[in-house]
């Protein structure tokens, strides 16, 4: 069975570890040592003959072009999360298999949440700074006096993949959580161990926000200047979704009364320029969009698109497969 990788040149050797092309090859023909950014850079007989594309960040898109090029092709393994900005709805439309490793590539974004959730409760960040500021004459028990992690209210906006893995993840803890998705049952709330409210509660009532919904015209600004003027005092935004969930000039203008706090994975535009005021905000954190599978996390992915592809191979149900319905609900 012929396969073809589709991805940033670099890589494949970041998601396939020695042991995963070993498997890979045993079953597939497929060139380890190189990844396509353009179909442009293979021709027509050897586009014919494949069987399998294995894709990730960077793929090319792949529309009804490049499917006529490819007419024996069978599944699409995404080593990566959405498939929306690659893939043509006539992959479907033409019986083809696709699979993503969403999954695989959630658990390290509820991850990285949690930890941003743990220390926004406890105020790390920004005793880190004053702190810094100034070594001696800091009171935490008179300057920090609701900070801690017990029965805080945690909201979840979203009730995706991550928001999924995160409410698992917080179970252990101490937390009162609340949870808003359209889609989610009282009774599927309550069994990921949350309270399913509507999304101006959840905003009015929580210490600690977390977004995980996807970015669709329906959630376009889902935070909005009315949303963000709710907020309690002291309490913390963490976005580690998409920017377009919230109106960032409404978030900017309240974070300068100091009255609320941000931890931003994510921005409009995404490399802020020097300077962007939120970069001099001291009341809102920034990280490089790195919630996401970063450094030894990818291989993870890569496994999780390479068992898919074996289950490809024999015939066996992919476990993770997406449909064509599945794209209006996914980021």
């Amino acid at each position: 069975m012929r396969a073809l990788l589709a991805m940033q040149r670099d890589l494949p050797n970041r998601l396939f570890s020695a042991e995963a092309w070993r498997a890979l090859s045993s079953t597939f023909a497929v060139d380890s040592e190189s990844a396509l950014e353009s179909f442009s850079e293979v021709d027509d007989d050897a586009l014919a003959r494949v069987e399998l594309l294995i894709t990730s960040w960077g793929s090319p898109r792949i529309g009804p072009a490049e499917l006529d090029r490819m007419p024996r092709l069978r599944g699409i393994m995404h080593a990566a999360g959405s498939v929306k900005s690659h893939l043509d709805p006539q992959v479907w439309a033409r019986g083809i298999a696709v699979s993503t490793a969403a999954d695989a590539n959630a658990l390290p974004v509820a991850e990285f949440a949690l930890g941003m959730i743990l220390l926004a409760g406890k105020d790390v960040f920004w005793i880190s700074r004053e702190y810094a500021r100034r070594s001696t004459g800091l009171n935490l028990r008179t300057e920090f006096r609701t900070m801690g992690n017990y029965r805080t209210t945690i909201g979840i906006v979203g009730a995706s993949r991550i928001g999924r893995r995160l409410l698992e993840l917080l179970r252990p803890f101490d937390f009162d959580v609340l949870v808003y998705d359209p889609f989610l049952s009282p009774e599927e709330a309550e069994k990921l161990g949350a309270r399913a409210c509507e999304l101006e509660e959840l905003v009015r009532s929580s210490s600690i926000v977390s977004l995980h919904a996807p970015a669709i015209p329906q959630t376009h600004h889902l935070i909005d200047q009315q949303l963000v003027s709710l907020m309690p005092d002291g309490a913390a935004l963490i976005n580690t979704a998409r920017p377009s969930l919230v109106d960032q000039d409404a978030l900017i203008t309240r974070l300068r009364s100091g009255r609320i706090r941000a931890i931003l994975d994510v921005t409009d535009p995404g490399e802020l320029p020097e300077d962007h005021e939120l970069r001099s905000l001291t009341n809102v954190y920034l990280t490089p969009h790195l919630a996401g599978s970063q450094g030894n996390e990818l291989l993870r992915v890569g496994q999780s698109a390479l068992e898919e592809a074996l289950r490809l191979s024999s015939g066996t149900p992919l476990r993770h497969e997406v449909s064509l319905a599945d794209l209006a609900r996914m980021a």
